[in-house]
C-alpha cells in the first residue's frame, strides 16, 4: 500500500507558510503545521495544526519522528534537517534550497563554525534578510519536490 505524500512544516518563524498552503492545496497534499504555540491556519481539511509541548526541541522531535521518504519537511533548523534527511525525507529550507545527504554535513559544520565565531564575538550578524527571490525559489523547489515524489511513488 503506497504511503501518502505529506508536508511537515517547522512553523517557528517560517516565512513561507502561505506558499506551502497554496502549493499543497493545488496538489491536494496534506500539510501539518507543527508548533508549540497556536498558529492561525486556513480552514481546509488538508491543513492540520500539530500543537506540541513547549519543551526544548519538542516540535523538532515530533517532526523527526514523523519524517519518512514520503515526507517533505520545511525547516530552517539545520540540526532538524539533518535528522530528517537521515530518515529519507525531502527537506527544504524556507529559501528553497534543499538539504540533501550530500550537503547536510557541510551545513551542520558551517552552523557549528558560525556558532563558535558568534560566541567569540567575531561574527555579530545573522543570515541575509528573506527576499522575493528566496520566496520564488521556495515555491519552485516545493512544486518540484511534490512532482518528483509523486512520480517516484514515495
Amino acid at each position: 500500500m503506497p504511503v501518502t505524500l505529506r508536508i511537515l512544516v517547522d512553523a517557528d518563524a517560517c516565512p513561507v507558510k502561505d506558499e506551502v498552503y497554496r502549493v499543497a492545496l493545488r496538489y491536494a497534499v496534506p500539510v501539518r503545521i507543527v508548533a508549540n504555540q497556536f498558529i492561525r491556519l486556513p480552514a481546509d481539511p488538508l491543513i492540520e495544526r500539530v500543537l506540541v509541548d513547549s519543551g526544548f526541541d519538542a516540535a523538532d522531535d515530533w517532526i523527526a519522528a514523523e519524517a519518512s521518504p514520503a515526507t517533505i519537511v520545511v525547516t530552517a533548523d539545520i540540526l532538524l534537517a539533518d535528522r530528517c534527511v537521515k530518515a529519507g525525507a525531502t527537506v527544504l529550507g524556507a529559501n528553497g534550497r534543499p538539504f540533501t545527504a550530500a550537503s547536510i554535513g557541510q551545513a551542520v559544520a558551517t552552523r557549528a563554525l558560525m556558532a563558535d565565531l558568534r560566541a567569540m564575538g567575531d561574527v555579530t550578524g545573522g543570515p541575509a534578510p528573506f527576499s522575493k527571490a528566496d520566496r520564488s525559489r521556495f515555491l519552485s523547489a516545493l512544486d518540484e519536490a511534490i512532482v518528483r515524489l509523486r512520480r517516484t511513488g514515495s
